[in-house]
């Protein structure tokens, strides 16, 4: 097991990754905040590792709420269901929150977490990839809205993350897939030496060996680290790990949330951000065709679907990065070089947009 601390001051906490460490006795006691645990998870996960959770948790008491799983139901009415088990347990302002599954459950969870008695505390742990290396770090939470993906969140950070490699064995192969896009996005902002490596694993990868997999999730968790550290609330260099993301949020919804996993999404938003740095002149060709040969080796989309380009539009327009009315995007001058900027002409955005649903 290896820990990793996210530096928020007071509110630091720290990062166990490890195999094994569902099950193990004793290693949350000193996050809990009272006996009374609410673990939020879905109808996939339970069967197989709600028990060894709760093994976890000694004298605790324990209850939980088993959700559908899904992105579909990153609703606001699922939200009410766990806001309302808190309420029937009258549990209080000294309770804990532990969400077990992938980004989903640790979305709406930690945003349970974050408004149920202006904020309890809660606990991650991410059975997923993207979970993983993403969304169980940094304190994001939030629910989708029918205008636009995680319009309706708060920043809530979690005491602890707990990541057990061994939940990476029993996820299907598009999932891992999809949580390596967002590892590919590590590299590309921000490390390039990372990226290369991912080109020298990406069969290794595929293949669930435990030490490249290890090494992956450490990384990226390391580089998210220390942008969350630097800009906990996205005033400035956290955005950088929104590359490819307003693109992906408008595919998401544009084409059905759910229909597309959101690290797929991401795969093809970050090509179209890659080609689109190369149309004003930042990114060099061969750089966009590394990025999109690296993401069809691991097994992911690289052109979004087929839609129309001025309803895509109007989609990222809803972005939370839009300030002003302007669409602030995050564009690559080279592989480990991201920038957040709304310095470019609107018409060559639609340009780029068209060109992309034409291939």
């Amino acid at each position: 097991m290896i820990s990793l601390t996210v530096e928020l001051g007071e509110r630091s906490y720290p990062i166990l990754i490890g195999s094994g460490l569902l099950g193990r006795a004793g290693l949350l006691d000193a996050y809990l905040s009272s006996r009374d645990v609410l673990v939020v998870t879905n109808d996939t996960l339970a069967p197989t590792y709600l028990e060894p959770l709760r093994a976890m948790l000694g004298d605790a008491r324990v209850e939980q709420v088993v959700l559908p799983d899904g992105e579909a139901h990153k609703t606001m009415d699922t939200l009410q269901r766990v806001l309302d088990r808190l309420v029937e347990l009258r549990f209080g302002r000294d309770c804990t929150v532990i969400t077990l599954g992938g980004g989903v459950v640790g979305d709406l969870g930690g945003f349970a977490a974050a408004i149920y008695q202006r904020g309890v505390a809660f606990i991650q742990v991410p059975t997923t990839l993207l979970a993983q290396v993403d969304s169980s770090v940094g304190g994001k939470t939030g629910v989708n809205h029918p205008g636009g993906k995680n319009l309706v969140g708060a920043f809530h950070q979690p005491r602890l993350v707990l990541t057990d490699t061994d939940t990476l064995r029993t996820l299907p192969d598009r999932e891992l897939s999809a949580g390596l896009a967002e590892v590919v996005k590590y590299g590309l902002i921000q490390d390039e030496a990372f990226f290369v490596w991912l080109e020298h694993q990406a069969d290794n990868l595929l293949r669930r060996d435990p030490a490249s997999l290890h090494h992956a999730i450490r990384r990226s968790c390391e580089v998210k680290a220390e942008v969350v550290a630097a800009d906990e609330r996205e005033s400035g260099q956290r955005a950088l790990l929104n590359l490819g993301h307003t693109f992906a949020h408008a595919i998401e919804r544009c084409a059905g949330y759910g229909e597309w996993h959101h690290g797929e999404a991401v795969a093809a938003g970050m090509c179209m951000a890659a080609r689109f740095s190369a149309r004003l002149g930042w990114l060099r060709d061969d750089d966009v065709r590394r990025i999109a040969s690296l993401l069809e080796r691991l097994q992911l989309p690289v052109a979004p679907p087929d839609l129309d380009p001025r309803e895509f539009l109007a989609a990222m327009s809803l972005d939370k990065k839009v300030l002003a009315g302007e669409i602030r995007l995050v564009l690559l001058k080279a592989i480990g070089d991201a920038v957040v900027t709304s310095d470019f002409p609107d018409h060559l955005l639609l340009d780029e947009l068209r060109a992309a649903f034409m291939a």
